[in-house]
C-alpha cells in the first residue's frame, strides 16, 4: 500500500522523499514497480478503492460490519476480518456512540401514563408503536431542541420538528407530521418519556383525538425509551460530534438533511438485517403481499 501511495503521488513529490518518509527503500519501491501486478494485486486494489467509497457514502460513519454488508451487497465476496484490516490499514473507522443520558425533567403535577409499552421495542407490524423524545444540538445562537417520533417495527424517523424552545408545541409539531405522513390507524401505542411536554393536556388532547394509547417511561429510567435515546445517540456521533454549528438554521437543514436523505433512505440499521429503515418497510410490504 505504501509503495502504492507513492506511486500515485510521484509527479508531485519527489520519489526519495516519500521513501523517507514512509520508512521504505527507494530500491524496493523501483523493484515492486517493475514487477508485474498479479491477480492478488489487483483485487487488494479494488477491493480497497470500494471499501473507500463505501465509506464515503456512508459519510464517514460506518465501522466494519456495515461496510462488510455494504460490499456483499454489490456482489463483493469478503470476509468482514478482511474489512477490518484494510479499514484499519487506510484509517478508517466508524462513527463511536457516546452513552446517552437522562435529561428528562418530570417535575410537575401533570397526569403520568402507565408505561403500557413495557419495553416492548420489536412491533411485528408498522405504525403499531412509535416512540417520541426530544434532544439538544449546540449552537452559536444557543441550543437547537429537535423532537422525533419513531416508528419501533422499522426505526424511522415518521415526524420530527425543531425549535428554539423545549415545549409542548414543538413536540406537538413532530407528532402531527407523523400523523399526516402515516396516518395511522386507531389503537396505535404512543411511547414517550415522562416530560411535560409530553404530558401536557394539548399533547394528550391530540393523541385521544386520533385514538393513540399513550405510554410513558417510568420515572428515571431512560432505558424505558431506549430506542429513541439510541437513534440520539447515533444522530449524534454520525452528524453532530463534538461540532457547535453557527445557527440554528444551519443545525436545522443538516439534521432535516440527515433523517430524510441517509438515516431513513440509506443508512444500515443493524436491527434490520443490515436494510434501512425505509427499505426495511418495503420489503416486509412485499412479503406480506406475496403471503
Amino acid at each position: 500500500m505504501k509503495y502504492a501511495f507513492i506511486q500515485a503521488q510521484e509527479v508531485a513529490f519527489p520519489v526519495q522523499a516519500m521513501c523517507q518518509l514512509l520508512g521504505v527503500s527507494r530500491s524496493g519501491y523501483y523493484a515492486w514497480k517493475e514487477r508485474p501486478e498479479t491477480p492478488v494485486d489487483a483485487d487488494q486494489v479494488v477491493v480497497s478503492a470500494e471499501i473507500s467509497a463505501a465509506h464515503k457514502r456512508s459519510r464517514g460513519t460506518y465501522g466494519s460490519p456495515r461496510i462488510h454488508r455494504e460490499l456483499r451487497e454489490r456482489g463483493i465476496r469478503i470476509s468482514r476480518k478482511r474489512v477490518e484490516r484494510l479499514m484499519r490499514e487506510k484509517g478508517l473507522q466508524g462513527a463511536q456512540k457516546r452513552r446517552f443520558r437522562c435529561t428528562t425533567d418530570s417535575r410537575h403535577s401533570l397526569p403520568i401514563a402507565p408505561n403500557e409499552l413495557n419495553r416492548n421495542f420489536d412491533p411485528k407490524q408498522a405504525d403499531r408503536i412509535w416512540a417520541g423524545d426530544v434532544t439538544y444540538i449546540a449552537t452559536e445562537e444557543g441550543w437547537l431542541y429537535l423532537a422525533v417520533i419513531l416508528d419501533l417495527f422499522s426505526r424511522r424517523v415518521v415526524g420530527w420538528s425543531v425549535s428554539a424552545s423545549n415545549d409542548t408545541a414543538l413536540a406537538s409539531e413532530a407528532l402531527r407530521r407523523a400523523l399526516v405522513a402515516r396516518r395511522p390507524g386507531a389503537g396505535l401505542l404512543h411511547h414517550t418519556d415522562r416530560g411535560s411536554p409530553y404530558a401536557a393536556l394539548a399533547y394528550t388532547s391530540i393523541l385521544r383525538q386520533n385514538g393513540i394509547v399513550a405510554s410513558m417511561s417510568r420515572a428515571g429510567d431512560c432505558y424505558d425509551n431506549a430506542v429513541v435515546e439510541s437513534f440520539f445517540g447515533t444522530l449524534k456521533a454520525e452528524l453532530v460530534g463534538d461540532i457547535v454549528y453557527p445557527s440554528r438554521a444551519v443545525a436545522a437543514a443538516l439534521i432535516g438533511d440527515y433523517i430524510e436523505t441517509f438515516y431513513n433512505t440509506q443508512r444500515r440499521h443493524s436491527r434490520l438485517q443490515y436494510l434501512s429503515p425505509i427499505e426495511f418497510e418495503l420489503r416486509s410490504q412485499t412479503a406480506a403481499l406475496a403471503a
